[in-house]
Formats: C-alpha cells, sequence, structure tokens
C-alpha cells in the first residue's frame, strides 16, 4: 500500500499529501512551496479540504503546471475565484484565482483515481470543509477540521464553533479509532487517540 508523501509549507506551516496510484496521483490541498516541492511528480487530481489561503496558495500554479482536476466543495468557490475575498474580510493577502473542475459533495462511496473513499463535510472551521476517508486504508485527510489534540479554529468569518465539534464527533469519532488523521497542520494521530485526549471535543 503507497504512504502518502508529505509536505509542509507556507507561513503557517501548512501539511499537503500526496498519493500516488496506478490509475492517478492525487495531491490534498496546496500550500506555498507545494508547486515547487512536486513539480517532478505527475498530479492527476488536486483535491481540497477547505478554501483558505494558506491551503490554496499554490493552486492555480499546480493546476496550470499539470493540467490537473481540481476538485472542491461548492462553498469553496467563491474563496477561490475571487482574487479579493480575503482582503474584503480585512486580511492582506490574496491568491491567483482558479476554479473547480469538479465540485464534490459528501459521499458514503466514491472512487477517485482508483482509490475509495468517503468524502465527509464537516464545516465549522471553514465553509465546506471536506475530510477524505480511505475505508481500506484506515486514514483520513482531515484538513483544518481535528489535529492532534486540537481542532481547527473557529473564530474566523464563517467559523462555527458548534457546528464543528458537532461534526467531529458524529462523523469522524465513529469511525474506526485506529484510523490515522493526517491534519492540515502538526503531526499526525489517530481518532483513537483523539475520542480519548482531545480537550475540545468530547467522546
Amino acid at each position: 500500500m503507497n504512504q502518502f508523501k508529505t509536505f509542509t509549507g507556507g507561513p503557517l506551516d501548512t501539511n499537503a499529501y500526496f498519493l500516488e496510484s496506478s490509475a492517478g496521483n492525487i495531491l490534498f490541498d496546496a500550500p506555498e512551496g507545494a508547486a515547487e516541492h512536486f513539480a517532478g511528480e505527475k498530479v492527476d487530481w488536486l483535491l481540497l479540504t477547505h478554501g483558505h489561503f494558506d491551503h490554496t496558495a499554490d493552486a492555480a500554479a499546480i493546476q496550470r503546471r499539470h493540467g490537473c482536476q481540481v476538485a472542491y466543495h461548492p462553498d469553496t468557490s467563491s474563496m477561490t475565484t475571487d482574487r479579493n475575498f480575503f482582503r474584503r474580510l480585512g486580511f492582506e493577502l490574496e491568491i491567483e484565482p482558479f476554479a473547480a473542475d469538479r465540485l464534490l459533495e459528501e459521499c458514503d462511496a466514491c472512487e477517485m483515481a482508483g482509490q475509495k473513499m468517503r468524502i465527509l463535510l464537516v464545516p465549522g472551521h471553514c465553509p465546506g470543509s471536506l475530510c477524505f476517508y480511505f475505508p481500506d486504508r484506515l486514514e483520513l485527510i482531515g484538513g483544518d477540521v481535528l489535529f492532534r489534540e486540537g481542532v481547527g479554529r473557529w473564530d474566523l468569518p464563517g467559523g462555527d464553533g458548534p457546528l464543528l465539534f458537532t461534526g467531529i464527533q458524529k462523523k469522524l469519532f465513529s469511525l474506526d479509532p485506529r484510523t490515522v488523521v493526517f491534519p492540515g497542520h502538526g503531526p499526525t494521530t489517530t481518532i483513537g487517540h483523539e475520542v480519548a485526549h482531545n480537550p475540545y471535543v468530547g467522546s
């Protein structure tokens, strides 16, 4: 079973994960520096967990370089297609706009690039936040939903703490406790560890 290749980049130390398969390669998230780091790889799909700038900074460059398919939740569209979206919220930053080739909804049984996965919609940190669960691998790409003994912040525009906590409890903590979580920031963890030790979300 292929392992995820991890890259951490940008001012917020944002994680990206690359998965190779014979049916196509998937890159999850595109922090600053990811385009250069994965220049020697073939990216067939770029799947975004959510639209915050630190996860999408290099998305347009990756899309242009690889001609890959880009996919994210519909609620992410305004953050990726509008260059000044974050400026209007008071942040002195902008991204190079890009658009999705495919819009993703929550899905119990999906297949992309030969990989069987569940797509879980878990907003609260950001509208349209997606987690990608590989049941055969017991692995979860968690974005900024769940960290090791932490959760994504909910005080940014569009954040909702109770919604985030409920989503984690119902959709993530119900997964196999052996599931390894690959978060958007920081080290990996497991669902079992977070159920037992996460101070923000009780089981």
